[in-house]
């Protein structure tokens, strides 16, 4: 590691009850960027991109409830819903006092930053979509066909929910990060063992049936997010991977429809698109917060 190398730190800040974990580098004068991770992963997906951004920003990355390293005491009596998520969220960026910065989504990271936009739209500065999804043509089949069934009130709720819980085994965490790369064998495997550590946790595979269950409140509320996007006139990039089959990239091209000032990138890869490729998307976001003056005064 070089000398000038950001040092990335870690701590963790109460929040709306929550005992939110989080990464962070760079100066704190700088302007901020949050990382926002999806499922199964954490903060720690962002690990390589953290220190790279950090040489001209403030980066902050934290772990969303029931993931990673954050925890929620047990008389928080906590839903796992993803407008709980988004309320645990803004109640952490008040905490740290941040008030405008650019958001990076990533699966679940995207409902999250879009909820909170839909509040506060003068907080985000710009996005950064890696296959972060916004759109009904986003949704790729057949793998959310089985998914979408505990959106339906009428059915046979348990038994569809219980059909789901393959999708919370390794062999389908490991499947998440290597399909659709072109040297799978590159991905380091401590990446999808320590996400499958952390859900192999007592309690913490209903936490994730509720959270899919809940996922269909996003989609209901995608129209909302494409309206944000047409009338906040907030710049997007998009860096996707082009060979993921969960959020397809019918998603990234929906965006032409409402984003004003966006640019496309396409990775040579599948869902996990920034392993392997953090360095790329590290120029792409610093060619296009320069281009666009992001964060000028």
């Amino acid at each position: 590691m070089s000398a000038n190398t950001p040092t990335i730190r870690v701590a963790t800040v109460k929040a709306d009850g929550v005992n939110v974990f989080f990464r962070a580098a760079g100066s704190f004068d700088a302007p901020t960027v949050v990382l926002l991770h999806g499922f199964p992963s954490s903060s720690h997906m962002f690990r390589n991109l953290i220190p790279i951004l950090a040489t001209r920003y403030r980066v902050i990355a934290p772990d969303l409830p029931g993931f990673g390293f954050t925890t929620v005491p047990e008389e928080r009596n906590y839903q796992y819903t993803f407008a709980n998520l988004t309320q645990t969220f803004t109640a952490f960026v008040d905490a740290l006092s941040l008030t405008r910065f650019a958001v990076y989504i990533f699966d679940y990271g995207a409902p999250t930053a879009f909820r909170f936009a839909l509040e506060r739209p003068d907080a985000i500065a710009a996005i950064i979509s890696q296959n972060g999804n916004a759109y009904e043509a986003g949704l790729g089949q057949p793998f959310w066909s089985q998914i979408q069934k505990l959106w339906i009130p009428e059915g046979a709720r348990k038994e569809d929910r219980e059909a789901l819980r393959g999708l919370l085994e390794l062999g389908a965490t490991q499947w998440q990060y290597q399909n659709g790369s072109p040297h799978p064998d590159d991905i380091p495997p401590e990446a999808y063992y320590l996400d499958q550590a952390l859900m192999d946790r007592p309690g913490n595979k209903d936490v994730q049936l509720d959270l899919f269950e809940s996922y269909g409140s996003n989609v209901a509320l995608y129209p909302r997010f494409q309206k944000y996007l047409r009338s906040s006139r907030v710049p997007v990039l998009t860096a996707w991977g082009k060979a993921d089959e969960i959020f397809v990239p019918a998603g990234a091209e929906a965006f032409k429809k409402d984003v004003k000032t966006l640019e496309t990138h396409w990775l040579d890869a599948g869902h996990f698109a920034l392993e392997t490729n953090e360095t790329q998307v590290a120029e792409w976001i610093f060619g296009f917060f320069d281009k666009y003056r992001v964060f000028a005064a």
